[in-house]
Order: C-alpha cells, then structure tokens, then sequence
C-alpha cells in the first residue's frame, strides 16, 4: 500500500516531536506541532497546558527555581482564569518547588516517565486524530485480534494455549 508523501513526511514530523517532547525540549515539540499544524493546540487547552506543565516539571528538576517559577506566573498561570480545574493543577506543580528533591514530593508522579509518556502519547494521538489517520498501525491490529482469537481457541479447548515460543524458550 503506498502512502502519499505528505503523509510520510508527517510521520518524519510526529517522529520528531515525540522525541523533542520525550526528551525533555517541550518548547521544541510544541514549535514543531505548531509549523504541522497551528490549530492542534489552539484548540486543545488540555494538550496545551500538559505540555507546557511538562517543561515546568524540566526547569524543576533541573533545579531552576526562579525560572520555573516566572514560567509558571507567565504561561501556567493564564491558564487558571479560564477554568478551575487548571488551578488544581498547577497547585499540584507549584507543589514540586517546595523541595530540595522533588522526588520526595507527594506529586513526584508528575517528573515520572509515566506522566511524561502519557501526555506525549496523547499528543501524538490528536495530531494522527487531525489529520484523520488511525492512532493504531494494521500491524498493532493484527497483533491485537490475533491475541484475542488465540485466548478464545484456549478457551474452547479448555487446554493450555496454542504453541508459543516465548513459553517454550522459559521452559529451557
């Protein structure tokens, strides 16, 4: 199946920004989703503000205080005016500079990979979503539904699965 190379060259860019954004240059993500599309995040405040949460989170970590804080009052803080829910958030983050090591933190979860994965997932879903591509590969699909008729076949049988590698390579 060929792709138009527009959709290839998208792909370059999504590519690009999941790895600016995973790598902690979410200004650069967020520059780079702009050029692909402006209104990606013009019209999403959440994505916006999560991103820009996640650059937050990279000035504490790196210990600079001053400039987190001034980034919080000049790009999190508008945020707060247009509804509550963001003040809770920021609350939470604003959390994190009342300790030396923010690990120690009880909102430590929001320096965690986990938080930093789920946000740059959920970017790289509107973007595929805006520009009406799948947010799953065929491979991803064929993978899924072939797990889920391998579970329904061991289940008919009442057995053990069907052969699987993976259990013969454990067992040696």
């Amino acid at each position: 199946m060929k792709q138009p190379a527009d959709h290839l060259e998208n792909m370059e860019k999504r590519k690009r920004i999941f790895h600016h954004a995973l790598e902690g240059n979410v200004l650069k993500a967020i520059e780079l989703t702009g050029q692909l599309a402006q209104d990606i995040l013009e019209n999403n405040n959440d994505l916006l503000f999560d991103l820009l949460s996640l650059h937050f989170v990279d000035l504490v970590c790196s210990k600079e205080w001053a400039e987190a804080l001034e980034f919080a009052q000049t790009k999190l803080s508008p945020f707060s005016v247009k509804e509550q829910k963001y003040m809770e958030k920021i609350e939470g983050f604003m959390s994190l500079l009342a300790y030396e090591n923010p690990v120690e933190c009880p909102m430590f979860h929001l320096i965690g990979l986990d938080y930093r994965q789920q946000v740059v997932d959920s970017l790289n879903q509107t973007i595929l979503a805006h520009f009406n591509l799948p947010i799953h590969t065929a491979m991803e699909r064929l993978i899924q539904q072939t797990s889920v008729v391998r579970q329904c076949l061991s289940l008919e049988d009442g057995g053990p699965p069907p052969f699987s590698l993976k259990d013969i390579l454990k067992s040696q």
